[in-house]
């Protein structure tokens, strides 16, 4: 039940207004089908109000949103059965079991559950955990019963806001591996997160908005890509931080004998040439992370802002460690 192209969501020009205040400006994105597509963005950027739209909570202003070819809030009816959603503040009712939220929610998800018992099971939810009411689950367990109910029908699109907030690094690792199964089952993943390892890891493309309009659309390695390296220099002599020449315009972090310097990636052969004169016992040079990529381009789109209303660019900033 794809749309034009294989696409499962497209979003048109899409803004959303609360009075004065706008939430999302002009978004236009495309997510493919059977890819896991992250969402980026601070608090405030607008990435709740766009999941609210995708997931038919909310009407557009402006704009147009389609969910495998279908609106989702005129459409809701036909599209739940298709569409798992985790909201980023899951609430649930709390004089309810865990297996009497599952289901609920089943029910109005309109779809058979054939995954809900497996899911339990690999999450960690034992059959007298969803026997016990919510209110005395902790907040893992919460996530973990959240976790179920998006995928217990199989959907064809899984929306997921924030989904391993709370849960323990072995759950997480099952987490990752559902992923890696929903895509190999042809099933699509729009992951909005804070987390940027966990995008990094399980995402292909993503898109970044700030303060309601969209940044970029790209691929992580692209992203990656075209950020500064991060050059890694150990000296053996034990004199900790000294001067590096003209390589101190690169934001030094020092920690004892080692020192990491982001390097635009053209200046690399250059910047070595210079640091290798220096008494250097080890040299690494490895790409950004997705969080420093993510950083680079909100810097970016800040010094743009500030020169459009004539204050002049912020400078000297050092790289987030």
């Amino acid at each position: 039940m794809a749309g034009a192209a294989g696409a499962v969501i497209e979003l048109s020009g899409v803004t959303k207004r609360y009075g004065r205040t706008v939430g999302v400006d002009g978004l236009d994105v495309t997510v493919r089908a059977g890819e896991v597509f992250g969402f980026l963005g601070p608090n405030g950027a607008g990435k709740t109000t766009t999941i609210r739209c995708l997931v038919g909570l909310l009407s557009p202003t402006a704009g147009q949103v389609r969910v495998l070819g279908l609106d989702p809030v005129a459409d809701h009816r036909r599209l739940a059965p298709s569409l798992g959603y985790l909201p980023g503040e899951l609430r649930l009712y709390p004089e309810l079991t865990g297996r009497q939220t599952l289901r609920l929610l089943g029910d109005l998800q309109g779809a058979p559950s054939p995954r809900r018992e497996s899911l339990c099971e690999r999450l960690g939810l034992r059959p007298a955990d969803l026997d016990r009411p919510v209110r005395e689950y902790s907040r893992g367990m919460k996530q973990k019963l959240g976790l179920v109910q998006a995928l217990q029908h199989d959907p064809e699109l899984v929306v997921l806001d924030e989904p391993t907030e709370g849960l323990d690094p072995l759950v997480q690792e099952t987490f990752y591996q559902l992923l890696t199964e929903a895509t190999a089952a042809g099933r699509t993943v729009l992951l909005s997160s804070h987390v940027l390892p966990e995008v990094q890891r399980s995402c292909e493309r993503v898109a970044i908005i700030r303060a309601g309009k969209l940044v970029t659309v790209q691929t992580v390695a692209a992203l990656r890509e075209a950020r500064a390296r991060r050059v890694r220099l150990s000296f053996a002599d034990g004199l900790g931080a000294r001067p590096l020449g003209a390589a101190q315009a690169w934001s030094p972090r020092w920690q004892g004998d080692q020192v990491v310097l982001l390097v635009p990636p053209d200046e690399v052969v250059a910047a070595l040439r210079g640091l290798l004169t220096l008494p250097v016992a080890d040299v690494v040079v490895e790409e950004a992370g997705l969080d420093e990529a993510f950083l680079d381009l909100y810097r970016a789109e800040e010094a743009v802002e500030e020169v459009a209303d004539g204050a002049p660019p912020a400078g000297g900033a050092e790289e987030a460690s």
